[in-house]
């Protein structure tokens, strides 16, 4: 949409003029992308860049324009044109999101170095950006990220970044328009694709899709999912435990109504979390004295205060997706879905 001036004393509004990089005699190399190197911001928040030019592969014709990491470990491969996207830049920028993905920790710590010269101490630098311990460093990358910006994208490119994000590649869009005020440029940035107010939403579409997906190939192969949580295995309800678990864990401070403030009602008939004594009542009461929670001495859970806690064993495949996608983001966990023939 065009951009106006606005005066109020004497109201009117005038149309800015729009211009184009290219009759603004605005290189792409050495004026844009010298630019926003140091102001990456701008097309990419909380990113710090590594490598500018970057080339450590044969053919040296192929070369990412500005290479960064992002605070959670993400790998980001950012490729500028400065006039509307044509030919395969989308297909460009995959092969070199390829390429980067099998980076280790310290290879990124040497390409950094360079790029800072005398100016820095790279690895400390690295560290403090990410705030991550020695150890953490087994788990980089988390993944890696493509940032596409330039002045407008075709709709070839745009349909093809739609379809590649919703097969779980995180790919932006970001428009890069120029405007002319008398001797001032204006460049006014947006990210098209994905919508930022709809990127919250799309996540959590695509994390559904995951479920529901999941929920079928179980079907099909009549199978109980199995959970991989925290770098291990588990069953329906053996998942849940061990979120639970965990939490306590993580959290020591926090009492039987915190946790079922997280983790409120979720079963139709037992509380997710209660307390020992609740729950042999409940087992007690039942005709066929089957427990409906794990009542082993080793399952139990003591809080700081003191209470022995129980969680719930009547899980589904169907309640266990919906404990999963009702699991705070707060705590940041993370739970993959599989079939027990995979």
């Amino acid at each position: 949409m065009p951009i106006y001036t606005f005066e109020h004393e004497n109201p009117t509004i005038t149309k800015v003029e729009t211009t184009n990089f290219g009759s603004l005699r605005i290189l792409e190399r050495r004026h844009l992308q010298a630019a926003l190197k140091k102001n990456i911001e701008a097309i990419s928040p909380n990113t710090l860049i590594i490598a500018e030019e970057f080339c450590e592969w044969d053919d040296s014709n192929r070369r990412i324009d500005l290479l960064g990491i992002d605070r959670e470990g993400n790998i980001i491969v950012i490729e500028l044109k400065r006039d509307e996207t044509g030919g395969h830049m989308e297909l460009q920028a995959l092969r070199y999101a390829a390429m980067v993905s099998t980076m280790t920790f310290s290879q990124v710590v040497d390409i950094y170095q360079r790029f800072l010269g005398d100016s820095g101490i790279a690895e400390e630098k690295l560290r403090n950006f990410l705030n991550w311990e020695e150890e953490k460093e087994a788990e980089f990358p988390k993944d890696v990220r493509i940032v596409l910006a330039a002045a407008d994208f075709s709709k070839e490119i745009a349909t093809a970044v739609m379809w590649l994000n919703q097969k779980d590649l995180d790919i932006r869009c970001v428009r890069m328009k120029p405007y002319k005020l008398g001797e001032t440029v204006l460049i006014d940035i947006e990210q098209i694709i994905p919508l930022p107010e709809a990127q919250d939403y799309q996540i959590k579409v695509k994390q559904q899709a995951i479920i529901q997906k999941a929920a079928k190939k179980e079907n099909e192969s009549n199978k109980r999912a199995k959970y991989i949580f925290d770098g291990n295995t588990y069953g329906a309800g053996r998942l849940v435990f061990a979120v639970i678990k965990k939490t306590c864990e993580d959290n020591p401070n926090y009492n039987l109504e915190k946790l079922q403030e997280l983790f409120p009602k979720m079963h139709p008939t037992y509380d997710v979390v209660t307390t020992s004594e609740n729950a042999h009542n409940i087992r007690n009461s039942t005709e066929h004295k089957h427990k409906r929670h794990f009542l082993d001495p080793a399952d139990l859970i003591t809080t700081l205060d003191y209470r022995e806690l129980a969680v719930c064993n009547q899980w589904g495949r169907e309640g266990t997706n919906y404990f999963i996608q009702k699991i705070p983001e707060e705590l940041g966990y993370t739970i993959e879905i599989v079939a027990d023939n995979e």
